[in-house]
């Protein structure tokens, strides 16, 4: 069993020296599901992922923030990831968003491989994702 904090905290230490320079808040709560049987890397790999994104993509305009919980429905275990980024058009972009070689915004490191590898990830694990534009607001 892997445990979501000390997994993330190893992406924390990755990714800290983009956080500071870039003065994202991240906010976590793993308190409803606590660990998860995963295949380490591939864990590691989907919240790197994951991660990145939210801060190669975040808002010019507004103080980034990446908010990451567990919560668990019907039995099953949900790992939770927002952020208060760029945003993508769900309508025009949607059932594009996991293809290999996809990108969406005008980024030049963008490559469009990470959230197919990401979707590949998921679905090994016999898991599902999806997407939604978040019906709240973050202020910092």
């Amino acid at each position: 069993m892997l445990e979501f904090d000390k997994v993330y905290s190893k992406i924390l230490n990755i990714v800290r020296p983009e956080i500071k320079e870039n003065d994202i808040t991240i906010i976590t709560d793993f308190s409803d599901c606590k660990e998860i049987e995963s295949v380490p890397s591939y864990l590691e790999s989907i919240l790197l992922n994951f991660t990145t994104n939210a801060i190669k993509y975040r808002h010019p305009g507004r103080r980034a923030f990446i908010q990451i919980k567990t919560t668990v429905e019907d039995g099953r275990k949900i790992l939770q990831i927002e952020d208060n980024g760029l945003g993508i058009d769900l309508e025009r972009y949607g059932d594009k968003l996991f293809g290999m070689y996809k990108t969406f915004h005008n980024n030049p490191d963008a490559r469009g491989v990470g959230l197919f590898i990401t979707k590949n990830q998921i679905d090994a694990l016999g898991g599902s994702k999806s997407i939604k534009r978040a019906q709240r607001g973050h202020h910092f």
